[in-house]
């Protein structure tokens, strides 16, 4: 998790807590170590959010503090609740995890009307739900995809020939069956798709390849043929 991201949820965090929260119960939460909570309180701090405790009794929040509300549309609250149904039909655990946070936070800031709209169950998407892939973890390729980290794969094509790939991810795609992987292959020199049901194992690797992936993706859009992006 990001920087930004963690400050975000530990005003989240202190938000909810009805009473005062230790640094190792908000690492526990976020899967950091509790000297990255105590830099993160001194930087909201810093930036006048106002947190108030010190290491070992725990930090509250004070009243009256709350981020800048999101305000929607009916028709825009619709889309994300929509979008976050389809979420549960991909194989990506972490993903689906997510679109339960956002429903609650949604729920939480915006007004009454637009909360039954949240909660009234009145929007389904239906259809097949893909698996949860055995030998990789979406969440890493999607981190992998943001920090423009090579990853190793060991992998089984169509004719179940096994064979280890170094790979730059660019984009996942997400399928009823599966997701794909669409990747610079160091082994090929090309792009390639890569289905996550056929990586038997999925590891990072230590090298990058910052600054190129807006230009990687911007050739494999140049590529596509009949309208389906997973063309290779």
């Amino acid at each position: 998790m990001r920087k930004a991201s963690r400050l975000f949820e530990i005003i989240q965090i202190l938000k909810r807590a009805r009473h005062a929260v230790t640094a190792q119960a908000i690492a526990d939460q976020l899967e950091v170590t509790p000297r990255s909570i105590y830099r993160d309180i001194v930087a909201l701090q810093a930036m006048r959010v106002p947190i108030e405790g010190e290491r070992g009794l725990g930090y509250i929040l004070r009243p009256g503090f709350d981020l800048p509300p999101l305000m929607f549309s009916v028709e825009e609250t619709e889309a994300i609740v929509l979008g976050l149904a389809l979420l549960e039909r991909t194989g990506d655990q972490a993903l689906k995890q997510a679109a339960k946070g956002v429903n609650a936070k949604i729920a939480a800031a915006v007004p009454g009307p637009l909360r039954q709209v949240l909660q009234s169950n009145a929007l389904q998407a239906w259809g097949s739900i893909a698996p949860a892939p055995d030998g990789i973890d979406l969440g890493m390729v999607r981190h992998a995809i943001r920090d423009e980290q090579k990853l190793l794969l060991d992998y089984r094509d169509e004719w179940g020939n096994a064979t280890e790939r170094l790979i730059r991810p660019l984009a996942l795609i997400y399928y009823s069956a599966t997701a794909v992987i669409v990747a610079w292959c160091e082994l090929r020199q090309a792009i390639r798709n890569f289905r996550a049901d056929r990586v038997e194992d999925c590891q990072p690797d230590d090298t990058f390849f910052r600054g190129e992936g807006n230009r990687l993706r911007d050739l494999w859009i140049s590529g596509w043929t009949s309208g389906n992006p997973a063309s290779t």
